[in-house]
């Protein structure tokens, strides 16, 4: 693609002049040298959705902080139009605009548990939403709040008023967040991935939240996703986002079922939930060997601690054995024991009852120094890279780590084996000498993964190894993952709430609630012919969308 095809768009329908609550128009927004944002334009009126989508840099947040006006004081340029219900509010002052935002602009951040005070309760911090309205005494701003909690489906409004940000779920810290968005009764909501840390069900009650509130209220809803599916099934309308340059925009259905950009096409393959079947050639290829006993037996496994001097049962008789060369995935809610039960198949945890085995070796039961053989042959890839790989170290001596700890081979071939752990990854030996904060998100999941294969295990267990990935970064990791399963005959154990990714991944699924395994068996008989209500509530917490 030539440099300028990259600046003009596909498609993309001019937005009306009227009869807008929003309207950017030629919105361009500049770092220094560095443009980020290059004449984006876009309309939404009252009670629609419009959802701006694209990977991570592709400037959609840098557009919803133009509209909130929250740039980084005095390091961006700003050009273009950005118009409220009429006014621009790019030229307002800031004491005028402070008057909007918050009260008829509401903003629902990506992380809840970042965007309240810790040492407040949320009580405390909801009084101060409500004295924006500037009516009411304490005790009569106390009963909005209240009455505002329970519209938003928070089943103990006192509860939650008298407690602390820690003392609650992640989904139950996002409805606050949007309780205290809605409550001046905003005429536009802008949400800034607001469900991208939170539980499939957890996520699927905000969206369906976000929508009542939206259609109930006439509230205008700026959405920002890197997920087309959920962009597709909530959105009215979509404006899909590329290096800061509108790639394509349109109706919903007009974008979705006719992408006219090959950006947009790609983003459309990479969504798990719209592509099912994309890695059956890979997942249905690999080597099984034929009579080989269970790479992993789980037999009757149980684990409790003590919680503030009250027992909790964390894992309770999880059973599952997975076949050498397949994945199977553990799935189901925060709070669920996949963690727990990981823990304990890493020999992290002692269970209190119940055996473990992997490869034919027994793990409970054992001293930290006789695992030292089994974990040779079982290694663990995090959630996040970013946290669990040292920042000061570079990436040759990241993946060589092991190799130093079990003194394989000469220092040569330990080199030999770096480089040839990262070319199995899709990643080259100029990286070696960096460190993770020169890498990006996919690249330092990358090294995470050839740090755990260099070893050559058998066993690789998965923690949820994509969350914080963007899609089509997460779908180049999927791909890595199982191309080497079916060269090496490699055997998972994938953790994740992304039913969809799980979909295309595993081979077979344990669904865990309240630490016991509420159904199991292959993935498609699973997710198809769900038994138990738990297990359908989580399967209908995929994006259902269609071609109409």
């Amino acid at each position: 693609m030539a440099p300028q095809d990259r600046l003009t768009p596909d498609r993309v329908e001019a937005p009306p002049a009227t009869g807008a609550l929003l309207r950017v128009a030629g919105l361009s927004v500049a770092y220094g040298d560095h443009q980020v944002v290059n004449d984006v334009g876009f309309a939404l009126r009252r009670g629609e959705a419009l959802a701006l989508i694209g990977e991570s840099g592709s400037g959609k947040s840098t557009i919803a902080r133009s509209v909130l006006r929250l740039l980084p004081r005095g390091v961006g340029r700003v050009r273009g139009l950005v118009e409220f219900d009429g006014q621009d509010v790019l030229a307002l002052p800031e004491r005028r605009f402070r008057a909007l935002r918050g009260r008829r602009i509401g903003f629902v951040p990506q992380d809840p548990g970042n965007s309240l005070n810790p040492v407040r309760t949320v009580g405390a911090q909801a009084q101060e939403a409500a004295a924006l309205l500037g009516e009411g005494g304490r005790a009569e701003r106390r009963e909005l709040v209240l009455e505002t909690f329970a519209q938003v489906g928070l089943d103990d409004p006192r509860r939650v008023y008298d407690s602390y940000p820690h003392q609650l779920s992640g989904g139950m810290l996002q409805r606050v967040l949007i309780g205290l968005t809605v409550l001046p009764r905003p005429a536009l909501i802008v949400a800034d991935e607001p469900t991208s840390a939170l539980d499939a069900t957890i996520q699927k009650r905000i969206l369906d939240l976000l929508t009542r509130l939206r259609h109930d209220l006439d509230i205008g809803l700026l959405l920002i996703t890197h997920d087309l599916a959920i962009a597709a099934e909530r959105a009215d309308s979509l404006v899909v986002l590329k290096d800061g340059v509108v790639r394509e925009a349109g109706p919903t259905a007009a974008v979705f079922t006719s992408p006219a950009s090959a950006y947009t096409r790609r983003l459309h393959a990479d969504v798990p939930a719209l592509n099912p079947d994309r890695y059956r050639h890979l997942r249905d290829t690999g080597r099984r060997p034929a009579g080989e006993p269970p790479r992993i037996e789980v037999r009757g496994v149980t684990k409790a601690f003590t919680v503030e001097g009250r027992s909790l049962t964390a894992v309770d008789d999880v059973s599952f054995s997975v076949p050498a060369g397949t994945t199977h995935a553990l799935v189901g809610e925060s709070g669920s024991g996949k963690t727990t039960t990981i823990r304990l198949l890493l020999g992290l945890e002692e269970p209190d009852r119940g055996d473990i085995e992997v490869a034919g070796e027994r793990v409970t039961g054992r001293s930290h120094a006789s695992l030292r053989s089994v974990r040779r042959h079982l290694q663990l890839v995090y959630q996040n890279p970013f946290t669990s790989l040292d920042p000061t170290w570079t990436v040759q001596r990241l993946v060589g780590e092991a190799l130093d700890r079990y003194r394989v081979g000469t220092r040569r071939e330990r080199e030999e084996r770096v480089r040839e752990a990262l070319g199995s990854v899709g990643l080259g030996a100029h990286l070696l000498a960096r460190r993770p904060a020169a890498l990006s998100g996919g690249q330092r999941q990358r090294v995470a993964l050839a740090r755990a294969l260099v070893l050559r295990p058998d066993v690789v267990v998965l923690d949820e190894p994509t969350s914080a990935l963007d899609v089509s970064v997460q779908a180049g990791i999927v791909e890595v993952l199982l191309s080497l399963q079916a060269e090496l005959g490699l055997t998972y154990v994938f953790v994740s709430h992304d039913l969809a990714l799980v979909r295309q991944v595993a081979h077979t699924v344990s669904v865990m609630h309240r630490g016991r395994v509420v159904e199991g068996g292959p993935v498609g008989d699973v997710f198809d012919h769900p038994r138990e209500d738990y297990t359908r509530a989580l399967v209908e917490s995929i994006p259902a969308v269609t071609a109409s």
